[in-house]
């Protein structure tokens, strides 16, 4: 089991076992959000969105290699998690504007840390993959 899972089972347990539905519930509601926010495209949405609001169109420009259904719906999964807020304007055609919401806000801090951490290890994780890639192929070759 991942090590980071197991505080998760602990506390479970200690707030009075799977028996006790709530514990469950919180922990599968930690999961979900933090699920939520890993996907492949919500953290460059709301990185995105970190600067103002944005237009559908503009965040499908923004965020390469999304497609349009994809974009809808993980706007609409962060808007039912309460990290975007949706405006229409009554205009023709109708205005759509997203912005990240004070939660979204709270998380930026956290994903800009994030960011400054990969963009710092940008260069070790390429080296390693490459290393990591020639031993694999070095040892597939030895296989046939």
């Amino acid at each position: 089991m991942f090590l980071g899972n197991s505080d998760v089972i602990e506390d479970i347990e200690e707030a009075g076992g799977v028996d006790d539905p709530a514990p469950a519930r919180e922990a599968c509601t930690v999961l979900e959000a933090l699920n939520r926010i890993s996907g492949k495209w919500a953290i460059g949405i709301l990185l995105n969105l970190s600067h103002g609001p944005v237009r559908f169109t503009e965040l499908e420009r923004s965020v390469p290699g999304i497609s349009r259904r994809m974009l809808t719906l993980t706007l609409r999964n962060l808007e039912r998690d309460g990290l975007i807020e949706r405006t229409v304007y009554a205009t023709v055609p109708p205005k759509v504007e997203y912005r990240g919401t004070e939660m979204a806000d709270e998380l930026y801090a956290s994903l800009k840390g994030l960011t400054a951490w990969a963009e710092r290890h940008r260069d070790a994780i390429a080296r390693s993959r490459d290393s990591y890639d020639r031993e694999q192929a070095a040892v597939g070759a030895g296989d046939l």
